[in-house]
């Protein structure tokens, strides 16, 4: 029985936290829409911090990552070309791998992991240290200063990494396929775009943006629920990275599911 109680503590807690993550997801969307008047430019400020942390700083690490991932696909591609014959299977591998799948899992991934965990630590020392308490005693919404810059500038970082990882990937595939002349460039990109659909752009779009609002909004919801104790925040941090990798997964899988199945 104990048991059963258990695993109903765990499912109702999991989806008071989706909850949690939507409304803050929900709240950010809507106040940088419909209400950035007031304080636009300490917010705006915020968002290009987080957007230069979670963005700009990561392409180093992204490249190399993106450029041997591009390589060791196009090896693979290269040793089955002659059983299946036509550099077009390059493309569609390309398209369907990391177009699809790979190049917003992966930009997500290096999201969560330089700035998710930082997003959390950081409110959660400013919980403990009652930085949030002094900004609501000051007529501030946590929320709207807090909350929402980070939430909307991850979501423009993970865009913008999603395609940055996807476009090095690409060109890092040809370094290897274009070594010694075995397909020339105007083959190899020509290969991609013609097997790039429109929904293979949509879907990737559609996914790195709600990919960022997850990241953003699991890592501000964890980090507000440290309270006075310094020990929660690792605990925190560590539930706001589980929780963002297991929602990425769920979304990518949806709608992988609704745009091409």
């Amino acid at each position: 029985m104990s048991i059963f109680i258990y695993l109903g503590r765990i499912v109702l807690s999991f989806f008071y936290d989706l909850y949690e993550i939507a409304d803050f997801v929900i709240s950010s969307v809507n106040t940088l829409l419909f209400h950035l008047t007031a304080g636009r430019r300490s917010i705006s400020g915020i968002i290009y911090k987080q957007v230069y942390f979670t963005g700009i700083e990561a392409f180093s690490i992204i490249s190399w990552i993106a450029a041997i991932l591009g390589i060791i696909i196009v090896t693979q591609a290269i040793s089955i070309l002659p059983m299946f014959g036509g550099e077009m299977l390059i493309g569609q591998i390309l398209v369907w791998v990391v177009i699809r799948e790979l190049g917003p899992v992966f930009a997500a991934i290096i999201v969560i992991a330089r700035s998710g965990t930082a997003m959390a630590a950081e409110l959660g020392s400013m919980r403990v240290n009652n930085e949030v308490i002094a900004l609501e005693a000051m007529g501030i919404d946590p929320r709207r200063y807090l909350v929402m810059p980070r939430v909307i500038g991850t979501a423009i970082s993970a865009f913008v990494l999603t395609f940055y990882f996807e476009a090095i990937t690409i060109l890092g595939g040809y370094l290897l396929a274009g070594f010694g002349k075995r397909i020339t460039f105007a083959v190899y990109i020509s290969s991609v775009l013609e097997t790039m659909g429109f929904m293979d752009i949509i879907a990737s779009l559609l996914k790195s943006v709600l990919f960022g609002l997850i990241i953003g909004a699991a890592a501000t919801v964890h980090g507000l629920r440290v309270e006075k104790s310094i020990t929660q925040i690792p605990q925190e941090t560590t539930k706001a990275v589980i929780t963002s990798l297991f929602l990425v997964f769920i979304v990518d899988g949806i709608i992988t599911a609704v745009f091409f199945m």
